[in-house]
């Protein structure tokens, strides 16, 4: 039985060679049928997100199944990129080293950021999507799903999902929900198109909010961001305006100097009548003058304001982080137990059927010198037989339990194979 994963991430490889490798659902459906035809006793699952692209294999045979030059050759040929290259670039995790890889990219400990939920579900789409295209099987099926159940241990068992340390996560889950109960009714500003004001976004979406409208001086890159997150768009010198009608403020642009000062605020505050607004400021320089938080309804936070509440909370999970990797590496024991295990399921179902004939032929035998027993005792008596052949072969079928804990028992295998006559 193998199990193998061949990729790279955010760790090992530039953002611009993990572009040139990621997979579309699209093309993963396409890569995974390619695989398929090439090794058809195979099964795979692709992981790819912005900060990784991972190639899953296992079978439970030895031959035909792709090596780990030959998985580097598949995927340097679909991209069209050369081999060679990849080589440097990816790195590689075989057997229980790609069990443990697996849950701890569920479980979002190999994350850029520690603890982050988006992964998990990830994990789950291509999962979903290989068992559509059929290109999964047992051992596939068996560790991703594994996988899953460790994640929703360390979530349930630790609290290293519960504190934020992204500032656009901390701004909007943390800050934001504190202001406001829920978003889902509030209308959303969002000033500024770059990458701060794309991650923040996200959240907002993911706490429920739907009134969203962005303004950026380049109007062609708001609107680009507002197709992305299905939001509306606005001019620049509508700022003001916008502004009034406002219940949450998300303002990230490049700008040098302040681009609402406390005078401009001012002159709109008799028309907000002091309805609460929260301004997230994640500008650097800041996009609002600080004395806009001394407005009567206003609330104002800042990158500083943020980051130590990032700081606070990294502390807190790193002190989850030894529980949830202890889950890991138990997790990741039972795991390979079992995988060790059922490589013994043929000797097992071998075992048990080479016993099972002579069980029945001495069963029939008795029935034959005893013909006056009624059913419910003939039953009795088969109970007790199987009874009997259960408890003789308990002893060795828990030898095999006990030493596939250390890998696959190959020479109590042969031992068996030898001593109970067993032919393949």
């Amino acid at each position: 039985m193998k199990l193998q994963m061949v990729g790279c991430s955010h760790h090992n490889a530039p953002l611009e060679f993990r572009e040139r490798l990621a997979f579309t659902p699209s093309s993963t459906a396409v890569a995974l049928e390619r695989f398929r035809e090439q090794f058809p006793q195979a099964e795979a699952v692709v992981v790819s997100t912005c900060n990784r692209v991972e190639f899953y294999t296992a079978s439970d045979r030895e031959d035909p199944y792709p090596s780990h030059q030959q998985l580097v050759e598949f995927l340097a040929e679909f991209h069209g990129l050369d081999a060679i290259e990849l080589f440097d670039q990816l790195f590689e995790r075989n057997g229980e080293d790609a069990a443990r890889h697996l849950f701890t990219v569920a479980c979002s400990i190999d994350s850029m950021v520690v603890g982050e939920p988006q992964i998990l579900a990830q994990v789950k789409a291509a999962y979903r999507l290989a068992s559509q295209q059929e290109s999964t099987g047992p051992l596939t099926h068996s560790a991703f799903q594994a996988a899953i159940r460790v994640a929703r241990r360390v979530t349930t068992e630790t609290g290293i999902h519960e504190r934020r340390i992204s500032i656009p996560s901390v701004a909007v889950c943390d800050f934001g929900r504190a202001v406001f109960e829920t978003l889902a009714d509030k209308r959303v500003l969002v000033v500024g198109a770059g990458d701060m004001a794309r991650e923040t976004l996200r959240y907002l979406l993911e706490e429920g909010a739907r009134d969203i409208t962005i303004l950026n001086r380049d109007r062609q890159r708001a609107r680009s961001l507002a197709d992305e997150f299905g939001g509306s768009v606005a001019a620049w010198d509508e700022l003001l305006t916008r502004l009034v009608a406002a219940d949450v403020v998300v303002s990230a642009t490049g700008a040098r100097e302040p681009i609402i000062t406390l005078r401009d605020f001012q002159s709109i505050e008799e028309a907000r009548n002091q309805r609460p607004l929260a301004i997230l400021d994640l500008a650097v320089p800041r996009d609002f003058e600080a004395s806009i938080g001394d407005s009567l309804g206003v609330y104002l936070c800042c990158i500083d304001d943020l980051q130590a509440t990032c700081q606070r909370n990294r502390q807190m999970r790193d002190k989850e982080l030894p529980r949830a990797l202890s889950i890991i590496e138990e997790e990741t024991r039972s795991f390979m137990t079992d995988l060790y295990h059922r490589a013994t399921g043929p000797i097992i179902r071998r075992l048990r059927e080479g016993w099972q004939a002579p069980k029945d032929d001495e069963l029939q035998r008795l029935f034959n010198k005893l013909p006056d027993l009624d059913d419910a005792a003939r039953e009795e008596v088969r109970v007790a037989f199987d009874r009997l052949v259960n408890k003789l072969l308990h002893p060795p079928l828990e030898s095999l339990r006990i030493e596939s804990r250390h890998g696959i028992p190959h020479s109590l295998l042969d031992a068996m194979r030898r001593l109970f006559q067993i032919r393949d």
